[in-house]
């Protein structure tokens, strides 16, 4: 499967939400897309479908927020939900992978960023999705089954 795998559209799960990223295996990078906005874990699915449609991702790719200890909570719960959903409702493979620390990184990433230009900043859970798709992308065997 992962041989085959050309893009990944990745998703940094939250119950208000989600980030976004597509990331590309040539060049083992990602590009933040605009947050999908959840009410309470779930996403506009045809915002989702309009996605799939543009980027044509052969994985989706969902951040799995376990504690510090390697414990799931309620919310690891609600994105491996939300991962076995999309692969449901779209037939595509869907791998979850750990994010600890992907939004800490992203704040502090994004707060270099901004000292640096003035403007516009790319939303915060979108550049968490992007470290979290290039993090697997620079190691795709550390994707998990929802």
């Amino acid at each position: 499967m992962l041989e085959s795998v050309n893009s990944v559209l990745g998703f940094d799960f939250g119950t208000k939400k989600a980030g976004v990223a597509i990331g590309q295996q040539i060049t083992a990078s990602a590009s933040p897309l605009s947050p999908l906005v959840m009410r309470d874990g779930i996403p506009e699915w045809p915002v989702i479908e309009q996605l799939i449609k543009e980027w044509q991702p052969q994985l989706l790719l969902v951040g799995l927020p376990l504690n510090m200890d390697d414990s799931e909570s309620e919310l690891s719960h609600l994105a491996r939900k939300f991962a076995r959903r999309l692969h449901h409702r779209f037939n595509l493979p869907v791998l979850m992978v750990d994010e600890r620390l992907t939004s800490r990184s992203a704040k502090e990433m994004l707060k270099d960023i901004g000292q640096q230009r003035k403007g516009k900043l790319p939303s915060l859970d979108s550049t968490a999705a992007v470290l979290m798709v290039e993090g697997w992308l620079a190691a795709p065997a550390t994707g998990l089954k929802p």
